[in-house]
């Protein structure tokens, strides 16, 4: 039985047209959430609203990178609803490429979207969600790639590895200031969504190796992930993996230190 995502629970999502953006707000709309479903890709959108089984949804199309747009989606949201009880930020992009290889244009892109989207949704929806609900969550998704970096990554490496400083920061900074308000940072392993095949990639890397390479090393279906992300939201823990590759690189990186940064590139030599 759900505890916190019930009936009447306010609750903003951003990507939530795919993958496991989709699957979280299916699981809310069975408990019977409010929710206001956020992402750039309006046709998808307006097709997981129609899966949900909430009557309470409104759908916003939206480019986080904006913080302008983010801001009124915001604003709307708590107007129309009243209220802001939790917003979960999973809308990002995968990109694959070298240093070398990755354009300024791409770094910048790749932050824009998975970084800056992040920190613009966690500000504009901060202060509705501490002014207009008792108990609040924010939750934020980055990825086993925020807790190990891997060559031919490095944008998506960096995007990562900053939503996971700034989640870590915030649970801090609000167990002080408003301890009420819950914040959880999420690190899924390998997903099965459609993400690969949707990623950007460097000039010179093949599209459909990167995609084939993902697909066959994605263990985790999208409902089970959002499955375990609502979990833990409910239960404000700090730090969520999902999946067992997720557990594995945690359990690794913690017990190997720097000595996983050779370890990875003799692996990926050998596979």
């Amino acid at each position: 039985m759900s505890t916190f995502f019930r009936t009447g629970t306010v609750v903003a999502l951003t990507g939530a047209a795919s993958g496991i953006g989709r699957e979280i707000a299916l699981h809310l709309s069975q408990a019977g959430a409010t929710m206001a479903l956020a992402d750039i890709d309006a046709p998808s959108l307006r097709a997981t609203a129609q899966q949900c089984a909430s009557p309470q949804i409104r759908t916003f199309e939206l480019d986080v990178s904006d913080a302008d747009a983010v801001e009124r989606f915001a604003i709307d949201t708590a107007q129309q609803f009243g209220r802001v009880d939790a917003v979960i930020n999973v809308a990002g992009v995968l990109y694959s490429g070298s240093v070398d290889a990755t354009p300024l244009v791409d770094h910048h892109r790749v932050m824009d979207v998975n970084y800056w989207g992040v920190v613009n949704s966690t500000k504009a929806f901060l202060p509705l969600i501490a002014a207009g609900s008792t108990e609040g969550r924010i939750c934020n998704v980055s990825s086993t790639f925020g807790l190990m970096a891997s060559p031919n990554s490095s944008a998506y490496n960096a995007s990562k590895f900053a939503v996971r400083g700034f989640t870590e920061a915030l649970i801090q900074e609000l167990a002080v200031t408003d301890p009420n308000i819950k914040v959880t940072g999420v690190y899924p392993g390998g997903v099965r969504t459609s993400i690969a095949r949707t990623a950007r990639v460097a000039p010179g890397v093949d599209h459909e190796v990167v995609s084939a390479t993902f697909d066959r090393l994605a263990r985790t279906d999208a409902s089970t992930a959002a499955a375990a992300i609502v979990r833990g939201i409910e239960r404000g823990s700090p730090k969520v993996l999902v999946g067992p590759d997720a557990r594995l690189v945690d359990v690794a990186t913690r017990a190997l230190g720097s000595l996983y940064m050779r370890a990875v590139p003799a692996l990926r030599k050998r596979m």
